[in-house]
């Protein structure tokens, strides 16, 4: 039987870290459909089942959390290959792993991240799923708990609430009209939450995080956000307090035997001074209630 190329383990890789089709579809250019076919085609010739599927996404079975490792790994290793490869007089690359909004923040801040003047380049990957770092696949991310693998060191950056927002003083978003990721792309406690606690008044899906706020802004109706970004946001209001149940605590890891680099510690020290000096929005303690 003819092994599996090296396409059909990038794509693999692709559903396995966005939990679904949807999410590797936007990542890889592919269909849903193809990729749903590709899974299949790899799992008979790998002869192993490597996901459970269902109506929330595809998760992964013991032996494709066993074949994520491994081609992380293999991964890693690739893009350490083209790096040598790679003009020696060009400027090291420090990677970056953040969920939407943290991302949406450090974009916003960008200049107390990284200017014209530094050394090095950046590399920023967007993505709900936990940011990886064991084989090196990232050098700096940021994850909703404490790190567990002990090669990982980790600073605490504090906590972040949640909340529901609407358009500030539009009569047309209705108390129960609410705005929802699709449940394959809920990954995260937020995005499940108007699936769990309001699904018969869901009125509007979407595929990406970053187009709640957009939508609640044009008072289609009601969005669960980070207090950090609809706090910030004057045209958004609170619709009733914090949700307590959301509320987690943030951390920003690194691989232990690369921490020490002067660029991914530049990188870290800068992301975490501008990520506390907004800990009373992220803990949000600066509220845009309604009035």
């Amino acid at each position: 039987m003819k092994n599996p190329n090296w396409d059909s383990y990038q794509v693999f890789l692709a559903v396995a870290r966005h939990g679904g089709l949807t999410g590797a579809a936007g990542a890889t250019g592919l269909s849903p459909a193809t990729i749903g076919r590709h899974m299949v085609e790899l799992e008979r010739r790998l002869g192993r089942a490597l996901f459970v599927r269902s109506q929330s996404g595809y998760g992964l079975t013991g032996d494709g959390r066993q074949l994520l490792d491994q081609l992380s790994a293999m991964e890693a290793a690739a893009r350490g290959i083209e790096a040598w490869r790679g003009d020696v007089a060009a400027p090291s690359l420090v990677r970056i792993a953040a969920g939407t909004w943290v991302a949406w923040l450090l974009s916003e801040n960008f200049p107390a991240i990284c200017s014209d003047r530094d050394p090095f380049r950046i590399d920023l990957q967007i993505a709900e799923q936990r940011a990886s770092l064991s084989h090196r696949e990232n050098d700096i991310g940021i994850r909703a708990f404490e790190p567990e693998e002990v090669n990982l060191a980790a600073v605490p950056l504090g906590d972040v609430a949640y909340a529901a927002y609407r358009a500030r003083n539009l009569a047309t978003t209705g108390p129960g009209r609410y705005l929802a990721v699709g449940t394959e792309d809920a990954m995260s406690a937020y995005l499940r939450w108007p699936h769990d606690h309001a699904r018969e008044n869901i009125a509007v899906t979407v595929n990406r995080p970053r187009s709640l706020r957009d939508l609640a802004l044009a008072g289609a109706g009601i969005a669960v956000l980070p207090c950090f970004v609809g706090d910030l946001e004057p045209r958004l209001e609170r619709t009733g307090d914090e949700i307590p149940a959301l509320r987690h605590r943030q951390w920003l890891v690194m691989n232990n035997d690369d921490r020490h680099r002067r660029e991914i510690r530049t990188v870290a020290d800068r992301m975490t001074k501008l990520l506390k000096g907004h800990g009373d929005l992220f803990a949000g303690r600066r509220a845009n209630r309604s009035s």
